[in-house]
């Protein structure tokens, strides 16, 4: 299906509703302050309760909601473009579980404390690694079921290999450090976990908008963009290693969160007239308005019992992963 919004028409739209869900996270909170009196005073360097509850809570966690939804928005269309697969993911194919085991072990070593730069590069070789291992058991040139077998494989081996660093946590706060990262939060972060995932996710989104012109190419097949002058194998690369340095980035402050990668491209996707490239922008576009929501929306419950951003997007994507399922399984007969 064609959709007849322009490309121009859908990237206002997205920025429009980002802006307003922006206005709406600075707004939701506990305390009742002025939140404009409150980002003077913080940009201004004085103290007061408004510039501390928008200063270090609310706009750090706003700016991280977006920086990580765009994140893996682009990654799972980048992925899906790269493995013309759209059932492709950074949740499906355990790449979140991998950068995540890769956290908890700096965590559990207590590795993390030493360096600032332990934790999102242990995330980024788990993200790594798990997506060379899919690369390995399933190749590029894999069936959907292939594919998702051996991503559902790599995925359980690390939500294994976390479940065993979970039994032996050395202590309560180890363990509670851990069941973090696996469901996945916003809540406590402050520009400290800002100035860890955005240079990053920046460099993530380069590389891989560097690319549009070879996903755009891949698209017509292999043989295409060989033709059109692209290497294949060192372009697929650098996109592999773009995901893993933005999931990574991304699961080093917030644990796993996933889905986004998987729902938001298949939304949208119609609207870029199914063009890579272009779904990639879009698609991270899409992503931090959809977390950035869905950050809206956790925070509308008890502080105390607050529910994490992972269970949200599980919740949304779960339903949506089964339902691509069964609308493609006529293919893989």
């Amino acid at each position: 299906m064609q959709s007849r919004i322009s490309f121009t028409t859908l990237t206002c739209l997205l920025v429009l509703a980002i802006a307003l869900a922006s206005v709406i996270a600075l707004n939701t909170g506990l305390a009742d302050i002025d939140v404009i009196q409150g980002l003077q005073d913080f940009f201004n360097g004085e103290q007061s309760l408004a510039a501390n509850v928008v200063g270090q809570i609310r706009l750090p966690r706003l700016i991280l909601a977006i920086v990580i939804g765009a994140t893996l928005g682009m990654s799972g269309a980048a992925m899906q473009g790269l493995l013309r697969n759209p059932l492709a993911d950074p949740g499906v194919l355990g790449v979140s579980s991998g950068a995540a085991f890769g956290a908890i072990c700096t965590l559990y070593f207590g590795i993390a404390a030493s360096a600032w730069y332990w934790l999102p590069s242990a995330a980024i070789l788990g993200a790594l690694f798990t997506l060379f291992m899919v690369y390995v058991l399933a190749g590029l040139h894999s069936s959907m079921l292939a594919l998702i077998l051996a991503g559902t494989a790599m995925s359980a081996i690390m939500v294994s290999l976390i479940a065993v660093a979970l039994n032996f946590a050395p202590s309560l706060y180890a363990m509670q450090e851990i069941v973090f990262w696996m469901l996945g939060s916003l809540a406590n972060r402050h520009f400290d976990h800002v100035s860890i995932a955005l240079p990053l996710a920046v460099i993530s989104w380069i590389m891989m908008l560097s690319r549009s012109r070879f996903l755009d190419a891949l698209s017509l097949g292999e043989d295409s963009a060989r033709s059109l002058g692209f290497n294949n194998q060192r372009e697929r690369w650098i996109l592999l290693v773009a995901i893993s340095i933005g999931v990574g980035a991304c699961v080093a402050v917030s644990g796993a969160i996933g889905f986004i990668g998987l729902v938001i491209p298949h939304l949208l996707r119609p609207f870029v007239g199914y063009r890579p490239g272009r779904l990639m922008f879009a698609s991270a576009l899409g992503g931090a308005l959809l977390l950035v929501l869905a950050d809206i929306l956790v925070r509308q419950f008890d502080s105390a019992r607050e529910l994490k951003l992972g269970v949200v997007t599980s919740l949304v994507g779960a339903p949506f992963f089964l339902l691509l399922i069964l609308k493609t399984r006529s293919r893989w007969a």
